[in-house]
C-alpha cells in the first residue's frame, strides 16, 4: 500500500498579526502582493519599518520637516457700483505642507474611502521643526484592496495640547512625506551625503580644536562603509 504524503508549505514573512492589527510590518511587506492582499483597510500597526530603515512605534516623536507645497490664494478687485472697469486678480502664494493635513484625516475613526480632498487644510510653513508625537498609524491600499499599502499616520502635540484649533495633524502617506522632506525620524540612518556632510563638519571640528582626533577617527570609521557604498 503506497502511503501519500502531503507537503504543505508555509510562507514566513516579517509581517505578524493579531487580532486585526499588526505587529510589525516592514515597507517591503507592504509592497509585497502575498502579504499585502490579506490586509485590510484601516489595520492598525504598532511597529513600521520605513524604506529608509528607520523604526516607528506609537509614542515615537517625529520632526516637521520643510514644506514642499505651495497654496496659491486669488482676491479679485473691480470697479465699483455704477462704474465701468476692468476688474484686477491679485495672486499671493506661500509654502505650505503637501503631505501634512490638519485635523484627523482618513483611516481615523472612519473608514478609508478617498486618498486626498481638496477641503483638507494643510500644515502651515510656520510649523517646520515642530515635535510631534505619533497617536496612531492604519494601514490603506492605495485605491483597490489590490494594489500594494500605505501608511497612515495620525501625530499629536507631545504635551497633548492642540495645533490651534486641531489636536491631531495627520500623513495620509508616510513614505510619501519623507522623500518630500517633510517628515524627519531621529533614528533613520544617515544617507551617503548626509555622512559625507558630517565627517566634514567633524574635521573642521578638529581644525578649530574643538574635537580630538581620536574621535574624528572613530566617526571616520563608522561612516566610511555610508560614503563609500554608492
Amino acid at each position: 500500500m503506497k502511503k501519500i504524503f502531503v507537503v504543505l508549505f508555509v510562507s514566513l514573512s516579517t509581517c505578524l498579526f493579531a487580532q486585526g492589527e499588526i505587529e510589525r510590518l516592514t515597507y517591503a511587506d507592504s509592497q509585497y502582493s502575498k502579504i499585502y492582499l490579506n490586509i485590510k483597510n484601516n489595520t492598525k500597526v504598532l511597529k513600521y519599518i520605513s524604506a529608509n530603515g528607520s523604526e516607528l512605534k506609537i509614542g515615537d516623536t517625529l520632526i516637521l520637516g520643510v514644506p514642499s507645497g505651495t497654496a496659491t490664494t486669488t482676491t479679485v478687485a473691480g470697479g465699483s457700483e455704477g462704474t465701468v472697469g476692468v476688474a484686477r486678480a491679485n495672486s499671493k502664494s506661500k509654502s505650505v505642507f503637501a503631505t501634512i493635513l490638519m485635523g484627523k484625516q482618513i483611516g481615523f475613526g472612519t473608514y478609508i474611502s478617498t486618498l486626498s480632498d481638496d477641503s483638507n487644510v494643510t500644515a502651515k510653513a510656520n510649523m517646520q521643526g515642530e515635535i510631534v508625537v505619533i497617536a496612531d498609524m492604519r494601514v490603506y491600499h492605495k485605491g483597490s484592496s489590490k494594489k500594494p499599502l500605505a501608511l497612515a499616520v495620525l501625530l499629536g502635540e507631545p504635551n497633548g495640547r492642540a495645533f490651534g484649533l486641531n489636536k491631531y495633524m495627520s500623513i495620509n502617506d508616510y513614505e510619501k512625506s519623507v522623500l518630500a522632506g517633510e517628515i524627519l525620524t531621529k533614528n533613520a540612518p544617515l544617507n551617503r551625503e548626509q555622512a559625507i556632510a558630517k565627517l566634514k563638519e567633524a574635521k573642521d571640528l578638529v581644525d578649530l580644536g574643538l574635537m580630538d582626533a581620536a574621535e574624528y577617527e572613530k566617526l571616520k570609521t563608522e561612516l566610511t562603509p555610508i560614503i563609500m557604498k554608492k
